[in-house]
């Protein structure tokens, strides 16, 4: 909760150096440029462009940081998804204020193509990315019993042998969330490595407004997890019990 808070503030401070304080040095790449390339840059449009996009953004973040308290967790994901589309778009648009690379008219000057590969590299690589995190993250989890232990499948997942699970729990309800460590938390669907209140570090697998989960006690950690399925869920505990039961 606090850590969205103060990125929110961070951001919203930093919004407010380029725009009104003209902090300029703050802008990547501005600094360096030489005193003929600057006078070619629409430095106070381009100023105002990044306070409006930081003003935004770290209005969201404390927003999301305030609600989290409330349990209303969901929103950070849209937030952070909010945030990097947004950053997408500054990629882009920034452009428009370097006279380098556009004439006063908004045409692309002859050649200028090549000064926007880069950033257009990084724009198409970012969307693949964050496609590929959504895609991966919202895709149900696939849990194989197998004879050496429970495999479960994808982003994050995990052989767990038998012989190393300590105890196996149905529960109605999850620990405390205080942190995603690593991993992605969409809506409810949250796969990957998060700090709880009272368990410590997990490993999650799990629909949060879909319960019961399974709790897996290995010597290496917790890691808890459900099917889409209730009765799904409730048939993997039992087989999991037995094949327990049979070690």
């Amino acid at each position: 909760m606090w850590l969205l808070i103060i990125v929110g503030i961070i951001l919203i401070g930093i919004g407010l150096g380029v725009h009104v304080f003209k902090w300029y040095f703050l802008i990547s790449g501005y600094n360096t440029m030489s005193k003929e390339k600057k006078e070619k840059v629409d430095i106070k449009g381009l100023a105002r462009l990044l306070g409006i996009y930081a003003y935004i953004n770290g209005g969201l973040f404390i927003l999301a940081g305030a609600l989290y308290g409330l349990e209303l967790k969901w929103l950070t994901s849209l937030v952070i998804i909010f945030f990097a589309t947004s950053t997408i778009y500054i990629l882009i648009r920034g452009q428009k204020f370097d006279k380098h690379i556009f004439h006063e008219d908004g045409t692309l000057r002859k050649g200028a193509w090549k000064q926007m590969a880069l950033p257009m590299g990084i724009v198409v690589i970012s969307l693949i990315f964050v496609a590929c995190v959504m895609f991966f993250s919202l895709k149900p989890s696939k849990i194989s019993i197998m004879d050496d232990g429970l495999q479960i499948h994808g982003m994050y997942g995990n052989l767990y042998r038998w012989e190393s699970i300590e105890q196996v729990q149905l529960k109605d309800t999850l620990p405390s969330i205080q942190l995603r460590t690593n991993g992605s938390a969409i809506g409810s669907k949250l796969k990957g490595h998060f700090k709880t209140k009272e368990l410590g570090s997990v490993k999650l697998f799990v629909d949060a407004d879909n319960p019961p989960f399974i709790y897996l006690y290995t010597d290496n950690g917790t890691v808890i997890f459900n099917l889409i399925d209730i009765n799904e869920t409730q048939a993997l505990y039992q087989e999991i019990l037995d094949k327990l039961s049979m070690q």
